[in-house]
C-alpha cells in the first residue's frame, strides 16, 4: 500500500473537521443506510428503472442544449432561411407544436411515476424515522427510570424535580400527539368557516 493510500485512509478514519476519529456506529449506520438504498434501486422494476433514467436524463444540460439546437434548426429551416431546402413544416409550425405537445405529455407521465415511487420511498423513511424515534423515545424513558432509582439509592440532589420526570417518563401518546398537531396546523377561524 502507497503512502498516499495510508494517508488516505487515515483521513477517512477521522470525521469532516479531522477532530476525532470517526465513530465504528456511525460507519456502521451509514453502510446500513447504503445497503437499504441499494437494495430499494435494485427492487425497481425495468419500467420504473427505466421511468427514472428518463426523468434523470431529461433534466440534464446536453438534452436542454439538444432541444434548443433542435428547435433552432427547425425554425430556421421552416422560416425558409435555408435556401436549399424546402420547409416542410412552415409557420405556425403545427407539426412541430405536435411533436413537442406528445413529447410533453410522455414525459410529465414519466416523471410523474418517478416522484410516485420516490414518493413512496420517502413515505417509508418517514416511518422508519417514526419507529426509530418512538424506540428512542422508549430507551430514554427506560434511562431515565434507571437514574432516577441510581440517585435515589445513592442519595444524590438533582435540580430535576420529581414532577419533571415524571412527565418525562410518560409514554408518548402517538395518536394523541398527532390529533394535537393537526389543531394546531388548522387555520385561525377555520372552524366557523361552514357556519353561518
Amino acid at each position: 500500500m502507497g503512502s498516499s493510500q495510508k494517508s488516505a485512509k487515515k483521513l477517512s478514519n477521522f470525521d469532516k473537521q479531522g477532530l476525532r476519529p470517526a465513530s465504528s456506529a456511525v460507519e456502521e449506520n451509514v453502510q446500513a443506510i447504503k445497503r437499504w438504498e441499494h437494495a430499494i434501486l435494485r427492487a425497481r422494476s425495468k419500467a420504473e428503472q427505466l421511468s427514472d433514467w428518463i426523468a434523470r436524463t431529461a433534466g440534464s444540460g446536453p438534452v436542454l442544449a439538444l432541444h434548443v439546437l433542435w428547435f433552432g434548426v427547425w425554425v430556421t429551416v421552416n422560416s425558409g432561411m435555408v435556401r436549399r431546402i424546402r420547409p416542410f413544416d412552415p409557420f405556425p409550425f403545427p407539426f412541430l407544436t405536435m411533436t413537442v405537445s406528445l413529447e410533453a405529455i410522455f414525459l410529465a407521465l414519466i416523471v410523474l411515476a418517478s416522484q410516485n415511487r420516490l414518493s413512496r420511498q420517502g413515505d417509508k423513511r418517514s416511518h422508519l424515522d417514526l419507529q426509530i424515534n418512538l424506540l428512542a423515545e422508549r430507551e430514554m424513558t427506560a434511562v431515565l427510570q434507571l437514574l432516577q432509582d441510581i440517585a435515589g439509592h445513592l442519595n444524590v440532589k438533582t435540580n430535576v424535580t420529581p414532577e419533571q420526570l415524571r412527565d418525562l417518563m410518560k409514554k408518548t401518546d402517538v395518536q394523541r400527539l398527532t390529533n394535537r398537531m393537526e389543531e394546531l396546523a388548522e387555520p385561525a377561524g377555520s372552524s366557523g368557516v361552514n357556519q353561518v
